[in-house]
């Protein structure tokens, strides 16, 4: 798993390592790390132009020793120092292996023409919009055609949180330190960290719990339920679907899709005439219940629900989705059946589970934050609304992010921007019932989910676009790239 910690964290860790070595140690340790990538970038180190941008924290200093090995390799490099004061060692350092500080006048011009840019103008302490000439700096950086490289995190992105006020660094690759920074893996900072790499500075035994965790294939591959010698269908886990209705007859029939590839034995679908036609159409495999009335008392046992995909909000959506939540077992609320949970909130009274998968604007409805203000901040609303509603939050976009209670927040990191069209939602709420059926927590479904569901859009698009039924197909291939070939 890929853990991730808050700047305080990472300091406090790093004290207590520092009070072990010598003076110096870590910064050598990471300017070497640091000067190996910007190395590998560059291809041809010798007579390469190499532009630092030079604050007054330890960044500047990791910079300024990178700098320095990069110049004995007959690179030119040029530092802009644009702190209240600069790392004396470091700029002694690069100095004496031939560097040179450039007039802040002419930092443009060689920014826009350097082969490589290293920014080490601010450290993961900093928060907030980046003053001058810091926001000048960083603002140039965007018009340079060589590679740019973050020292640690890219200015102007809040290590803690990823939040971007102003002006920001956008990197090709940030060369991380010690641990994975929370703002590297959480947009908007997410998108301007480019490829993260990560230099092992010692850190690992001094960090304490993590902040954020991200899943990667391995611990998919232990977290997937599969089916043993013994199963049944029953055993597998039947997952009830209550979705559609006469103008959104399409989300009942994704959600469904995405529950009969997500491994669940059974599926019970339960919906008004015309959806239950389509579903019926396109998935014989699924136990359809044509509801006359508002009821699931005829639908059977499911130890999971699918609550909300294009149902619709009238009085009869209400009367289900009051009926569904009166249950038992786990359920989850998406699309419609959040508008109906924001209008009523007495829904989520109930002692059983709930995980509700929002976009931003939905859960704006539900606690009463600006949309813009829940993408700016998506792991701190995502954290909101998993501690005052009592539920566990997948908040979809961008970034997906998974919260629950005071466990870390994980963030997904699959995916493509081709999964940004109509339906793709439905699939994943689908996917995500299944996995509660099949015994997964709503903290582990929904992270398992989100990762499968990335995975999937990008076999399905494959660089081109996609429909959200090319998801649904690719779900098999998606989980086989998981899974061992002995389970």
């Amino acid at each position: 798993m890929k853990t991730a910690y808050t700047a305080d964290q990472i300091r406090q860790a790093e004290q207590a390592l520092m009070a072990r070595l010598p003076e110096g140690t870590l910064m050598q340790r990471a300017a070497s790390g640091l000067a190996s990538v910007c190395a590998d970038l560059l291809g041809r180190v010798y007579a390469s132009r190499v532009v630092l941008l030079v604050g007054s924290g330890d960044n500047g200093g990791d910079a300024l020793y990178a700098g320095q090995r990069l110049a004995r390799r007959g690179a030119r490099v040029e530092a802009v120092t644009a702190g209240s004061k600069t790392h004396e060692a470091g700029l002694r350092a690069l100095l004496d292996a031939g560097g040179r500080v450039l007039d802040p006048s002419a930092a443009g011009a060689a920014i826009e023409t350097a082969d490589l840019i290293i920014d080490g103008l601010v450290g993961i302490g900093v928060s907030g919009a980046l003053r001058e000439p810091y926001a000048e700096l960083a603002t140039a950086v965007a018009a340079a055609r060589g590679h740019v490289v973050a020292v640690d995190v890219p200015s102007g992105v809040d290590a803690s949180t990823g939040r971007v006020e102003g002006a920001a660094v956008r990197a090709k690759v940030t060369v991380t330190m010690g641990a994975y920074k929370t703002g590297l893996l959480v947009d908007p900072g997410a998108g301007y960290a480019g490829r993260i790499e990560l230099v092992d500075i010692g850190l690992g035994e001094y960090l304490p719990d993590p902040d954020v965790a991200a899943l990667t294939d391995a611990d998919l591959d232990v977290l997937l339920p599969r089916p043993r010698t013994e199963s049944d269908k029953y055993r597998r886990g039947v997952v009830g679907v209550a979705a559609g209705s006469d103008l959104y007859t399409g989300a009942a029939v994704l959600a469904v899709g995405g529950a009969l590839r997500g491994g669940a034995g059974m599926v019970r679908y339960a919906g008004r005439p015309a959806p239950v036609a389509q579903v019926r159409s396109h998935w014989p495999e699924a136990v359809v219940t044509q509801l006359d009335e508002p009821s699931i008392g005829r639908v059977g046992r499911v130890q999971a629900w699918v609550l909300g995909p294009g149902l619709g909000t009238d009085d009869w959506a209400h009367e289900l989705a009051a009926a569904v939540l009166a249950s038992d077992v786990p359920v989850l609320v998406d699309a419609d059946g959040l508008t109906l949970v924001a209008k009523d909130r007495t829904l989520l009274r109930r002692a059983a589970p709930v995980l509700i998968t929002p976009h931003a604007g939905e859960l704006s409805r539900l606690i009463g934050a600006g949309r813009d203000a829940i993408e700016a901040a998506r792991l701190d609303h995502a954290r909101r609304a998993a501690a005052e509603l009592g539920v566990t939050v997948l908040l979809k976009g961008s970034t997906t992010v998974v919260a629950e209670d005071s466990r870390p927040a994980r963030v997904n990191t699959t995916g493509t921007s081709w999964l940004a069209t109509g339906g793709t939602g439905d699939v994943l709420a689908g996917l995500t019932g299944a996995l509660l059926a099949q015994g997964l927590s709503c903290y582990d479904a929904a992270s398992c989910a989100a990762y499968l569901h990335g995975a999937a859009g990008r076999l399905a698009a494959d660089g081109a676009p996609l429909a959200a039924g090319d998801v649904v197909t690719a779900l098999p291939a998606a989980i086989r790239a998981v899974t061992s070939t002995d389970s």
